[in-house]
C-alpha cells in the first residue's frame, strides 16, 4: 500500500467503516490504514464472537443461526446470501453503538466486517464508510485460494461472495456511501482515503439519492450500474 505505514495525524472523522463481502480485500486495507493513522480496528466478527457467548440462540436466533443450523451454508447460493442479510440486520444495533461509543468518547477507531451495513455512516460527517466490491467470480475464488490454499478452489463461496457484496453495494450507494473495486491493491489504502475525504472548504457532499428498495438476490442491481 502506498505510504501505508506512514502515521499522519489525527483523520477527520471518528469511525471510519470498511464493509463489503468476504474476500474483498477488507481486512488487508483496514490494518494498512490503522497503521497510517495510528488508530485500532474493532472486527465485526468479534463482537459476533462475544454476542454469542453471552446469548442463547432463543434471543438471537439470527446470530446463533450458523452454528445451529450449519447444514444451511450448503444450500442454493441466493438462501445463504438472504440469510446473510437477516444476520447484518440483526447485528445493526450492536455495531451501532460501538460507533456511537467511539464518537462519544472522540477515539478514532476503523470497523470492519462483512456483516456491518452503511446507515449509520454520513459522508463528511464523523462516521464515514466506504465498501470493498469485487464482481468477477473468479477472482474472489483466486483470492480465497491465496488466503487459504488448504481448502483448495472454493467457487460455492465466492458465488454467495459476489451476491452478497452487489446487495451491500446496493446499500451502500442508496445511502450515499462510495463503493470501491479492490484492485488495483497497490493503491487501496490511497484510493479509501480519497473516497471518504470531506468536501474541501466552500463545498458540499453529493446528497444521496432516495433509498431504494432492496431488490431480491438473485435480480440485484448490477454494482456498475450508475
Amino acid at each position: 500500500m502506498n505510504g501505508a505505514d506512514e502515521v499522519q495525524r489525527l483523520p477527520e472523522w471518528r469511525v471510519l467503516v470498511v464493509g463489503g463481502a468476504s474476500g474483498m480485500g477488507k481486512t488487508g486495507v483496514s490494518r494498512a490504514l490503522a497503521r497510517r493513522y495510528g488508530v485500532p480496528v474493532v472486527e465485526v466478527d468479534d463482537i459476533v464472537e462475544a454476542l454469542l457467548a453471552v446469548t442463547l440462540p432463543e434471543h438471537l436466533p439470527e446470530v446463533h443461526f450458523w452454528r445451529t443450523y450449519p447444514e444451511a451454508a450448503r444450500q442454493a447460493p441466493e438462501s445463504v446470501v438472504e440469510r446473510q442479510i437477516a444476520i447484518a440486520g440483526a447485528l445493526a444495533p450492536a455495531v451501532e453503538a460501538v460507533v456511537a461509543n467511539h464518537v462519544d468518547t472522540d477515539t478514532p477507531v476503523i470497523v470492519e466486517g462483512d456483516y456491518v451495513l452503511p446507515g449509520s455512516a454520513t459522508p463528511g460527517g464523523l462516521v464515514r464508510a466506504v465498501f470493498l466490491h469485487e464482481d468477477d467470480e473468479a477472482r474472489v475464488t483466486a483470492n480465497y485460494l491465496r488466503r487459504e490454499p488448504e481448502a483448495g478452489p472454493q467457487g460455492p463461496r465466492a458465488r454467495v461472495s459476489v451476491l452478497y457484496g452487489r446487495w451491500l453495494a446496493g446499500q451502500a450507494r442508496a445511502a450515499g456511501v462510495p463503493v470501491l473495486a479492490p484492485r488495483p491493491w497497490e493503491d487501496l489504502a490511497d484510493r479509501v482515503v480519497e473516497a471518504v475525504r470531506a468536501p474541501a472548504a466552500g463545498g458540499s457532499a453529493p446528497a444521496p439519492g432516495p433509498p431504494r428498495p432492496a431488490a431480491p438476490v438473485g435480480l440485484a442491481q448490477d454494482p456498475a450500474a450508475p
